[in-house]
């Protein structure tokens, strides 16, 4: 049973709230280190940071609308080659927290002295939106569980927006925020954490109404689910609507590198294998009349999409990072949803479910062959 405690919000002030406790988190010892997004001195710009000095947190708000890589990746560039030595706080995105335990059981990360401190997320915005300062995060907070226009599609769709296999949960959503912040433990580390801050307890009530708010949210994003990937199956259903969807594919790999769950040292399509003579190039433009350039775009996707889709969180980075607006994000949710609803298996669910290409079980997929 998760201990449950409730962190007042002074002068109605959320984001100073937030700081305020996280950097007793720090000031107590309970960790040497927190991991956070920093506002930096340029308006409309925040940086995920390490953060040892208390003082520093004087400018942390987990709460900003923005995620330029997904965090994942930072913790598994941490303790990848060796776990952390020191007790570390990582305030992350649910679908960061999902991203990571993926890596975890992928053997790309460890979580030895790190505490995963999730907080609920509404959505976040793209970079360009954000740095014009499309809303304020009181602004943001304040209007409603349903988010605010103009979230990124990932978002838009997300059916996690409350952190699940998180140590510490920070609820914002269904809470009334005049009477505060939900602090959730779910390991015993993380309980005398909250019973340390003498954190008055959460009523059954509120939790109730938590999970209506939830349960509305994740009911309207399923709409909104349905409807954007009935628009991308007209769009990438047949070989030509799939070749004209990617058709502005520049062989960048932004979307590869942005990935949290593509961890390969050396990509197979940076090889030399695909480095070819002009003659080549000739030859098979002659072949076929014309040749795409450059070449080998779609082969690009579909293995990519081979390898990592049945881990795949939908934290929407692959859009963000194409220079040219290709919505692969979408096609790898669409194409993700049916691959884990076949297996049931839900990315960053439980460190104890494994990877469904990881195990083989005789009886899985009978259907198939039939």
């Amino acid at each position: 049973m998760a201990a449950n405690g409730i962190l007042k919000v002074s002068n109605g002030d959320i984001v100073e709230s937030l700081r305020a406790f996280l950097r007793g988190l720090l000031i107590n010892k309970q960790f040497e280190a927190l991991l956070v997004s920093l506002e930096l001195p340029v308006e409309g710009r925040v940086a995920t940071t390490l953060v040892s000095d208390p003082e520093i947190l004087k400018h942390a708000n987990p709460l900003a609308p923005l995620m330029l890589r997904n965090a994942a990746q930072i913790i598994s560039d941490m303790t990848r080659l060796a776990p952390s030595q020191k007790k570390v706080g990582a305030i992350l995105r649910p679908c960061e927290i999902r991203a990571l335990v993926e890596l975890v059981k992928l053997k790309q990360a460890s979580l030895d002295n790190i505490t995963l401190i999730g907080i609920d997320c509404l959505g976040t915005y793209s970079a360009s939106d954000y740095k014009k300062g499309a809303v304020s995060t009181l602004q943001y907070l304040m209007s409603g569980p349903g988010g605010v226009p103009q979230l990124r599609k990932a978002c838009q769709v997300c059916q996690y927006p409350a952190p699940i296999s998180a140590d510490i949960t920070i609820g914002l959503i269904g809470l009334d925020f005049d009477r505060g912040l939900l602090i959730q433990a779910s390991t015993p580390e993380a309980e005398k954490i909250i019973k340390d801050a003498g954190l008055p307890e959460c009523t059954a009530a509120e939790l109730k109404q938590r999970e209506g708010a939830l349960a509305e949210l994740k009911g309207r994003r399923a709409k909104a689910r349905e409807e954007i990937f009935g628009q991308m199956k007209n769009q990438v259903v047949g070989l030509e609507n799939l070749l004209s969807t990617l058709a502005p594919c520049i062989n960048c790999h932004n979307c590869r590198v942005l990935c949290p769950i593509c961890y390969c040292r050396e990509c197979f399509f940076d090889s030399a294998t695909f480095e070819w003579e002009a003659e080549k190039y000739l030859g098979w433009a002659e072949k076929k009349g014309a040749l795409k350039m450059p070449n080998d775009t779609l082969l690009y996707h579909l293995t990519r999409l081979n390898h990592m889709v049945a881990s795949c969180v939908g934290c929407g980075m692959c859009t963000e990072a194409c220079p040219n607006d290709i919505p692969v994000a979408d096609i790898f949710r669409l194409v993700g949803e049916q691959v884990q609803g076949d297996f049931n298996y839900v990315p960053g669910r439980s460190l104890d479910e494994e990877p469904p290409l990881t195990v083989f079980r005789e009886d899985e997929l009978e259907e198939i062959g039939k």
